[in-house]
């Protein structure tokens, strides 16, 4: 997919070009005070792309600007219990910065939902920093919106546990 010269692409983990722009990419957005501010490990480096690929739920969209990388989407295939059908959490959001406001990120977004679909997927899910107010805008104007089953219950919170 081509527009505004910007290439958005499926990844594949077994091109090096693909994998060297992936852990640049997602090296980048950890970096970045939206991704915690520290990068990624040298584990992470080494392993990360390898360990993708071993799973089959797992893909990723490339954003190219001509040869450049500037934006990425990894997304992991979980399962619906209530629908009975696969969904797909959209894990991580990166556009270098140089980038931004661009529509890199519906872009990738976009055809992330398109292999959703061709997946089966009931549905995406993404989690943003409350802070992160472009990110949220977008996210909203592409269709987004808190998780809510009865209204009465309120809105779901992501939550985590490190082990």
């Amino acid at each position: 997919m081509t527009t505004a010269g910007i290439t958005t692409l499926r990844a594949d983990y077994a091109n090096p070009a693909h994998a060297a722009a992936l852990v640049l990419l997602l090296d980048a957005y950890a970096s970045d005070p939206a991704g915690g501010g520290q990068g990624l490990s040298a584990f992470a480096k080494a392993n990360l792309v390898a360990c993708l690929a071993a799973r089959p739920q797992a893909y990723s969209v490339l954003a190219f600007d001509g040869g450049q990388p500037v934006g990425l989407v990894n997304c992991i295939e979980g399962f619906s219990t209530f629908a009975c059908k696969p969904l797909v959490n959209v894990h991580d959001v990166a556009v270098l910065a140089s980038h931004r406001g661009r529509g890199i990120a519906e872009q990738m977004l976009a055809q992330a939902e398109l292999i959703a679909r061709e997946r089966g997927a009931v549905k995406l899910t993404l989690e943003v920093l409350s802070g992160n107010q472009p990110a949220m805008r977008l996210y909203e104007r592409i269709g987004f919106a808190g998780y809510q089953l009865d209204p009465a219950m309120g809105s779901a919170q992501f939550l985590q546990k490190w082990l």
